[in-house]
């Protein structure tokens, strides 16, 4: 039940944003940019955390959950570093899925042999 919940979690919020692409006159990156805003607001509102562990991998994966777990890195770099922690806590907390993402994409890049449009 809970792979069925975080599909239809996810499967919503990428349709919420195929409905703004479609319907208004938001380029993509805007877009995204107001995904991460929003989970990074809901996180500091404590609205995210319940959300997330309700929905699961749905709600922790898409943008949203990228916004909260630099929230969260903030608020944790604050409470150890002060003011410092705001530069370094969401660098830190995000690091690993960033990473990632460049490792693969490029290793993904290496075997399909991109184009430009």
């Amino acid at each position: 039940m809970e792979y069925l919940k975080a599909f239809a979690v996810g499967g919503l919020i990428c349709a919420a944003v195929q409905i703004l692409l479609d319907r208004t006159k938001l380029m993509p990156g805007r877009i995204m940019v107001t995904l991460v805003v929003s989970g990074a607001v809901l996180g500091c509102l404590g609205l995210y955390e319940p959300f997330a562990q309700w929905a699961g991998a749905g709600a922790g994966v898409p943008l949203p959950g990228f916004g909260n777990t630099l929230w969260k890195g903030v608020k944790e770099g604050v409470r150890q570093d002060g003011f410092t922690g705001i530069f370094t806590g969401g660098l830190t907390a995000g690091a690993a899925g960033i990473c990632a993402a460049l490792v693969f994409g490029y290793l993904a890049s290496l075997i399909w042999k991109p184009r430009m449009k």
